[in-house]
C-alpha cells in the first residue's frame, strides 16, 4: 500500500515510522528542509521537501497513485486543502486528517474527508470511560453514515429508572439499540423498562450527542454536559 503522510512534525515522523515497519510504501512531505533531513537520517530516503497544500507538490509525490493521504501538520486549514486536493484532483481513495480543534470536525466530514482524528476527543473518550460520573462514552463512528454508536451506563440515582422506552422523548434521528442488564442481553422495545445500572447503546448523530447526554444524565447530575 502507498500512504502519503503531510507534515514532518512529531506525529507524521512517527506514523511514517511505523508504516515503514509494516511493510508499506511510504513517502513524508515535510516543508521545512532542516526537518527533512532530520527524518531522512532516521527513516532514509522517504521524505519530500515541499507544501503538501500545493497540487504541483502532490503531483510529484505521486499521488494519483496513492491509496491513502494522511495530513496531520498542526495547522486544521493546511490539512483540510491537503485531503481536499488529494481527493478531488488526484481520485485518492481515503484521505485522513489531523484535527487540533474538535468543532472544526463537522466542516471537515461535510466537505468530504473520509475519516478525522482529534486528539482531543481522544483523550476525552479515555477520561470518559475512568471516571464513572462521565457515563457516555462515543464507541465508533460509521464510516460515510455520519452515525455515532455511543455507550451509556444509567448512574444509581437516575431520574429514568422506572421509565419505559416509549416515554423518552429521544433527540432527533436517535435511538437505543440495545440495553445490557446484569448477564441479561435486551432487543428492546417501547415497553422496555429502564433500570439504574443499565448499559445502553444507542445509535445517533454527532451532533445529538449531548442531547443524549443532557436527557440521561442532567436531571440526575451524574454528568455535566460535554463542551463541543
Amino acid at each position: 500500500m502507498y500512504i502519503i503522510v503531510a507534515g514532518g512534525g512529531k506525529v507524521g515522523f512517527y506514523l511514517a515510522r511505523e508504516l515503514v515497519a509494516q511493510g508499506h510504501e511510504v513517502l513524508l512531505i515535510e516543508k521545512s528542509s532542516a526537518r527533512c533531513e532530520i527524518i531522512a537520517a532516521e527513516l532514509g530516503n522517504v521524505v519530500q521537501r515541499g507544501n503538501a497544500d500545493e497540487a504541483s507538490v502532490l503531483a510529484d509525490a505521486g499521488t494519483n497513485r496513492a491509496n491513502v493521504v494522511v495530513a496531520v501538520t498542526g495547522d486544521d486549514e493546511d490539512n483540510l486543502v491537503i485531503c481536499q486536493v488529494a481527493k478531488r484532483r488526484f481520485n485518492v481513495p481515503r484521505v485522513i486528517a489531523r484535527i487540533n480543534n474538535p468543532k472544526n470536525e463537522g466542516i471537515f466530514r461535510l466537505l468530504g474527508i473520509d475519516a478525522t482524528v482529534s486528539s482531543t476527543d481522544l483523550i476525552l473518550s479515555v477520561i470518559e470511560q475512568e471516571i464513572p460520573e462521565q457515563a457516555l462514552v462515543p464507541l465508533l463512528r460509521l464510516r460515510h453514515a455520519d452515525v455515532e454508536v455511543v455507550d451509556i451506563t444509567l448512574p444509581k440515582d437516575s431520574t429514568l429508572d422506572g421509565i419505559a422506552l416509549r416515554e423518552l422523548r429521544l433527540p432527533p434521528e436517535s435511538l437505543i439499540a440495545f440495553v445490557i442488564r446484569g448477564r441479561e442481553s435486551i432487543f428492546p422495545s417501547g415497553t422496555t423498562t429502564l433500570r439504574s445500572g443499565d448499559e445502553i447503546l444507542a445509535l445517533t448523530r454527532p451532533s445529538y450527542e449531548e442531547d443524549l447526554r443532557k436527557l440521561f444524565f442532567a436531571r440526575s447530575g451524574a454528568a455535566p454536559a460535554r463542551p463541543r
